[in-house]
């Protein structure tokens, strides 16, 4: 089973659907507040959580960086409010759920691209 890392530019909502969903879920404002997308990033992999994010820095940082970890969840969508990152989500969740750990993930509207983490 998946454990999440919210990142603050995901949104508290997100964190709220995971934890009703039951999924051992951590939100970066309630532990790390203002954190640098670096720490962000070793917290959730010294966690081992999958951080979802809405922020394409950290594709920099797994590709180009080469930084380790867990999984990542890029939301990279147009109407972009709770809703809508919330939708997608749910289908990711139930029809990609066993590709989440150890993968990075783009998710925009109408294409989801998973892509191992080296």
């Amino acid at each position: 089973m998946p454990k999440f890392l919210v990142d603050e530019s995901t949104g508290i909502k997100v964190y709220e659907f995971l934890l009703g969903k039951g999924f051992n879920t951590l939100y970066v404002s309630n532990i790390m507040p203002r954190a640098v997308d670096e720490e962000v990033l070793a917290f959730a992999e010294k966690e081992k959580r999958t951080l979802i994010t809405n922020d394409k820095d950290f594709g920099e940082l797994i590709f180009r960086l080469k930084k380790p970890s867990s999984g990542i969840v890029l939301l990279r969508l147009k109407k972009d409010f709770p809703k809508n990152r919330i939708k997608y989500l749910v289908y990711l969740l139930d029809n990609h759920f066993d590709k989440i750990e150890g993968n990075f993930i783009v998710i925009k509207e109408g294409q989801i691209r998973i892509r191992g983490i080296d």
